[in-house]
């Protein structure tokens, strides 16, 4: 049973959260005070402490330093009135789970509550692994406490001793490609070579040629022989990122390997056997291009042994502070400059931010911010958000948020084609996305270039 340490010097709140959390299941006491939270934390142990962040005496900002210097793996849920969100966006800061602004609904602090404990009993796992298995784990850059990326690292240490396939899944700019390196680094092909291939940058009739080589004399051009991508990965790991943009020709193919480890080159009917690991990804949903026939069920089920999905930014927003902290420091060293503060508004603005390019995008930002910006701290006037995606004209109606934001996205795509004339880097660089991301959304939303564009593909 989970224990609750209630603390608000309100009675009647105290009162009634205790009565709701005992009818959920969970142990409860509760203190009047700071100063009696503090006393009860260093005489019992609390999965979770609920705190109120304005009390006297003993704000909620220094009980919550408090019960984490006591026992670190307390986790800290804030209450706090829309007047004082700044604090609890510094709560959130020095190390609180998550915060709720007053007034509230019992069955929102309850879903809180739920998904705070969930990630300390997964946090607590994952510790347990990492001691059991000491400097064994890699997971270098792979940021976030969150439920969601705890449940990922646990899948990631499992995945030690495997050789498995794995089929990661989400939208862009989620970090698949860094889930996949950790999963090669800390398997036993680490020091053999990763190999990493976007699908959706190789045109349909090269993927073939590229992936497997191609015999001299082949198709026209082929000049010499190419041993392919899968030959220069042998006996280490091939991520093919973008899997749902290879042809039904490429999938046989690689269906092939997939069955019995063997490659034939393009007009070469000798066989090749390689002994590589496969990891895939990709933001399409391939169980419906199965149902439409753009991609072989028989190849998805080969794929989908292990599957990791990455869930967008925006149902993660609890791993935002930490990844700022992260990209912050990660800028500071590369500019050689000293890491800035955050204000409380830019740090709401970043949490209230729907991240439509993820992880991605706020590395992105941060980098831009932190390149161009004078002084020493982040304020909103240095916080530089796309105002193609302005939060203010998100609506969830008519197909709800997801479809509101591909709207969006597709008129902020096309505006910036018509100011930069079709030059797609500066496109890519006011929007905050890599080229090749670019080219799959004008594909993905039938953007075609017209000359008014005066496209350029530079």
């Amino acid at each position: 049973m989970f224990t609750i340490l209630l603390v608000d010097d309100q009675k009647n709140m105290r009162e009634s959260l205790a009565i709701a959390f005992k009818r959920a299941g969970y142990k409860v006491d509760s203190a009047e005070s700071g100063e009696q939270a503090v006393q009860l934390q260093q005489e019992h142990f609390y999965d979770l402490a609920i705190v109120d962040l304005k009390m006297e005496k003993m704000d909620g900002l220094e009980v919550l330093s408090r019960i984490r210097e006591i026992n670190p793996s307390t986790e800290v849920i804030v209450m706090t009135a829309f007047g004082t969100i700044d604090s609890a966006i510094q709560a959130m800061r020095n190390g609180a789970y998550d915060y709720v602004t007053k007034p509230f609904q019992l069955s929102d602090i309850l879903s809180i509550t739920e998904r705070a404990l969930e990630k300390k009993r997964l946090t607590e796992k994952v510790n347990t692994l990492q001691k059991e298995n000491k400097g064994k784990y890699k997971f270098e850059g792979i940021v976030g406490n969150s439920p969601a990326m705890m449940r990922i690292l646990n899948i990631l240490m499992e995945l030690t001793n495997s050789e498995s396939t794995v089929l990661i899944t989400g939208e862009s700019g989620t970090g698949k490609e860094l889930v996949a390196r950790a999963i090669h680094r800390n398997s036993r092909r680490t020091d053999k070579n990763f190999v990493v291939v976007n699908c959706g940058a190789l045109p349909e009739n090269l993927q073939e040629s590229e992936l497997f080589g191609h015999a001299v004399g082949s198709f026209t051009g082929a000049v010499k022989d190419k041993k392919g991508i899968f030959l220069e990965a042998q006996d280490g790991t091939l991520f093919l990122d973008e899997i749902g943009e290879t042809s039904l020709a490429t999938q046989v193919k690689l269906l092939r390997f997939l069955q019995n480890g063997e490659i034939r080159r393009v007009g070469d009917n000798k066989p090749v056997f390689l002994d590589v690991r496969i990891i895939v990804a990709t933001n399409k949903d391939l169980d419906e291009a199965t149902k439409n026939g753009s991609f072989r069920k028989d190849l998805f089920y080969r794929l989908n042994v292990i599957r990791i999905h990455l869930p967008p930014l925006r149902e993660r927003k609890e791993d935002i502070p930490s990844l700022i902290n992260y990209f912050v420091d990660l800028y500071a060293n590369k500019l050689k400059k000293p890491a800035p503060e955050i204000s409380g508004d830019a740090m709401n603005s970043l949490l209230n931010y729907p991240w439509p390019g993820n992880v991605r995008e706020l590395e992105n930002i941060i980098e831009r911010t932190m390149t161009l910006m004078k002084g020493n701290r982040i304020t909103t006037e240095e916080l530089i958000l796309p105002t193609a995606f302005s939060t203010d004209e998100i609506t969830t109606e008519t197909g709800g948020i997801r479809a509101a934001l591909a709207v969006r996205e597709r008129k902020a795509i096309i505006d910036s084609l018509r100011k930069y004339e079709g030059n797609r880097k500066q496109v890519a660089i006011n929007l905050g996305i890599s080229t090749t991301t670019l080219w799959r959304k004008m594909k993905e939303y039938q953007i075609v270039p017209k000359t008014s564009f005066n496209t350029k593909n530079t």
